[in-house]
């Protein structure tokens, strides 16, 4: 795989912690990447804020004001495409892409995840989790595909689950693993020196 073009794009719906963490890691040197656009599908989403406190561009996009989601997928595309972004990072951005949408980034769409996928897919995997009594769960992230939750695996962290945990506290200890690998993930894939075998991440040894 050849390096990818090096302006991100985030999508988010809400509070923006993950890609707080992008923002720190670029700014600290540890990430070499551009945000070239910050993409809401919520007006009030407080990373719209965190964005514009730090002169990135953003842009709201109801998905509401659209009769499919295929066709909000080909504006959302278009708005990404303008600003020639080469990877886009999903940062709590709480809609499924449909194949319009990753068809337009093929192999250039990223995920953050609160479980060690393939467990626990979906919403409050940390819920999930603590539920299903598992002794160790962490963070994932993966690339996209037309599956929830499913595509190929780029980085993982454990976190042990305490037996004095409830979903909320293990939700705050799995949160700053998040955080580190997220963009760490993000510089390796944007590296280029990896190739997708089936559903496994190949990176030479």
């Amino acid at each position: 795989m050849t390096a990818l073009n090096r302006r991100l794009g985030v999508l988010i719906s809400g509070r923006g912690s993950n890609l707080q963490a992008i923002m720190d890691a670029i700014a600290d040197n540890r990430l070499d990447a551009t945000i070239s656009v910050v993409i809401s599908n919520r007006a009030e989403a407080a990373g719209l804020a965190r964005a514009r406190a730090t002169g990135i561009d953003t842009v709201y996009l109801n998905h509401r004001a659209h009769p499919d989601r295929e066709s909000y997928d080909r504006l959302l595309a278009s708005e990404l495409h303008k600003r020639e972004v080469g990877l886009v990072c999903l940062a709590g951005f709480m809609r499924l892409l449909s194949p319009v949408f990753l068809n337009a980034f093929p192999n250039a769409v990223l995920n953050v995840h609160p479980s060690l996928l393939p467990a626990f897919p979906g919403l409050d995997a940390q819920r999930q989790a603590w539920e299903h009594g598992v002794k160790v769960t962490g963070a994932t992230v993966h690339f996209v595909d037309a599956d929830l939750d499913a595509g190929p695996i780029v980085a993982q962290a454990t976190v042990p689950v305490c037996h004095d945990d409830t979903p909320e506290t293990l939700a705050a200890r799995i949160l700053p693993e998040e955080h580190r690998i997220y963009p760490e993930a993000i510089a390796r894939v944007l590296d280029g020196a990896w190739t997708v075998s089936g559903r496994r991440v190949v990176t030479p040894t």
